[in-house]
């Protein structure tokens, strides 16, 4: 086995999106090909409700999947497929664009924290047109692993150490866990992640130290390390308690072309990806 090596720490740019919701854009567009198969990363966190208030109105999407992690707060999904939920603090939400659909995201609280990410992740382009889906799970339907080294492990995608995770994606393969690191001092907590992923962590809470075969890298707070593709195994040590999120997929090595909420193959498909919204046909 052969550890991961640190390619770049990335810096998220501040934004805003929806209806004024202030948050971070961690994975940016020009990080597209090098993170493929995802298109996007946003963190958000606010203890002001007028930060997040406004909350994501109706809003179209096409041809790739959002999947919106809650780590604080209560936002309510509905879309013109049908589907409603509530997420709530630990909860997921899995939703497939597919050939088109129109929601919204907005808050049910007035005050307090809200805090997650969402993460784009693309579709291969024999699924960009399929019929639109929704999954949720609340925090306790999430698999959980706490290991030997008392590190907490919530298994999202993917597998750790012999869990499934709650969702499964056999074109991209994503994995995504959410780490959380005890007071304690943590040496050496390793897990596999196949060579072949590209694969990045997103520290949100302390710092981590990334150990490699030679040397080590620290990743700070509101950090994103972009892993090289030069092993198939991560190392992380932490002085105290940490958390952070660990995203990894297979490469669909296809072309990207989009505009705003729809993601394409090409610009053909892009503009009737629009002239259909326009159209009224999602």
């Amino acid at each position: 086995m052969t550890f991961r090596t640190l390619e770049r720490r990335v810096q998220g740019q501040k934004t805003s999106d929806g209806d004024g919701v202030k948050l971070t854009r961690v994975l940016t567009h020009d990080l597209q090909k090098r993170l493929d198969p995802f298109l996007m990363l946003d963190a958000f966190g606010s203890d002001e409700s007028k930060d997040y208030m406004g909350g994501f109105p109706d809003h179209p999407h096409r041809g790739f999947e959002t999947i919106t992690y809650m780590l604080e707060g209560r936002m309510r999904h509905k879309d013109n497929a049908g589907h409603e939920g509530l997420l709530c603090s630990g909860g997921v939400q899995w939703m497939t664009a597919g050939k088109g659909v129109i929601h919204s995201e907005m808050p049910e609280q007035e005050n307090g924290r809200m805090e997650g990410f969402q993460l784009w992740l693309n579709l291969p382009s024999h699924q960009k047109m399929c019929s639109p889906a929704y999954q949720e799970f609340e925090v306790h339907s999430i698999p959980q692993v706490i290991t030997k080294e008392d590190v907490t492990v919530k298994v999202i995608a993917g597998e750790f150490m012999d869990t499934d995770g709650a969702v499964q994606r056999p074109s991209t393969t994503p994995i995504y866990l959410d780490l959380h690191f005890p007071t304690a001092r943590v040496n050496n907590f390793e897990l596999k992640i196949p060579q072949h992923l590209n694969a990045f962590i997103y520290v949100y809470e302390g710092s981590l130290t990334l150990v490699e075969d030679s040397s080590i890298e620290t990743i700070a707070q509101g950090e994103m390390a972009i892993l090289n593709n030069d092993g198939d195994q991560l190392c992380l040590s932490s002085n105290s308690k940490a958390r952070a999120i660990v995203i990894a997929g297979q490469p669909l090595h296809e072309p990207i072309a989009q505009y705003g909420p729809f993601v394409m193959n090409t610009q053909q498909e892009l503009m009737q990806a629009v002239r259909d919204f326009q159209q009224g046909l999602f």
